[in-house]
């Protein structure tokens, strides 16, 4: 059976996850996490790409993407990093065959309803996994950047953070406050399931409005907004 075309929209996030086949380990070193976020920065910089927010788990990779002006620079970006992370290893290990399982998965995401969300639920990955007790613990992800001042060349900060305050504490200051606030169950299952299924995350409102950008049907099951920033 063909597979489904996947859409991928301009100057739009997009939820991206990516696993090691068979959900096997693709990072054990320091090394292996600091070659993919160097590649993901010299690509995302060749095609256009902004990263919004990032997490490096040990089988499994959370990135939200906005391909720029060229839908097309998502795949090249996606295809490039994998595929230099995929020689990398096997090489080091004398190997080959497959790093990754298949294709990766995506989701648009509405950026005025759900980025920020999104943004905290790969963040707080680390935390739901029981691997820290303060996502800021966690190396390998974009919090440190928007909640330190981390140095991070992977990160573009979103008008939305940029939003949160007119002094670079004031916005860290409340992306902190934000994070460690309430989270709705429905939203986790909301984004994951949008992005399991190659769904939107967004409101049917949205899917309406893509679907007449598009000219196309999208299936979704019927959203809701997320919760109320606290």
């Amino acid at each position: 059976m063909p597979r489904s075309a996947r859409i991928v929209l301009p100057h739009t996030p997009h939820h991206i996850v990516q696993r090691g086949h068979n959900r096997q380990a693709v990072f054990t070193s320091d090394d292996d996490y600091n070659y993919y976020l160097e590649n993901l920065t010299v690509f995302k910089q060749e095609f256009g790409c902004g990263i919004y927010a990032y997490c490096l788990m040990t089988n499994h990779v959370h990135l939200i993407v906005d391909p720029g002006r060229s839908p097309g620079s998502l795949a090249l970006l996606m295809k490039r990093v994998a595929g230099r992370q995929t020689r990398y290893i096997n090489k080091r290990e004398e190997r080959s065959g497959s790093l990754w399982e298949g294709r990766y998965k995506s989701s648009i995401i509405s950026a005025q309803e759900y980025l920020p969300a999104c943004c905290r639920y790969i963040e707080l990955n680390p935390l739901r996994a029981g691997m820290v007790t303060d996502p800021a613990q966690y190396q390998w992800s974009s919090y440190g950047a928007k909640v330190y001042g981390r140095r991070d060349t992977v990160v573009d900060l979103p008008q939305f953070y940029l939003s949160l305050g007119d002094t670079e504490q004031e916005r860290q200051t409340a992306y902190k406050k934000y994070v460690f606030g309430t989270v709705p169950e429905h939203e986790i299952k909301l984004i994951r399931e949008a992005v399991q299924r190659g769904q939107l995350t967004g409101t049917d409102r949205f899917r309406g409005e893509i679907e007449k950008k598009l000219g196309i049907r999208l299936s979704n099951k019927k959203q809701g907004r997320p919760g109320r920033k606290k």
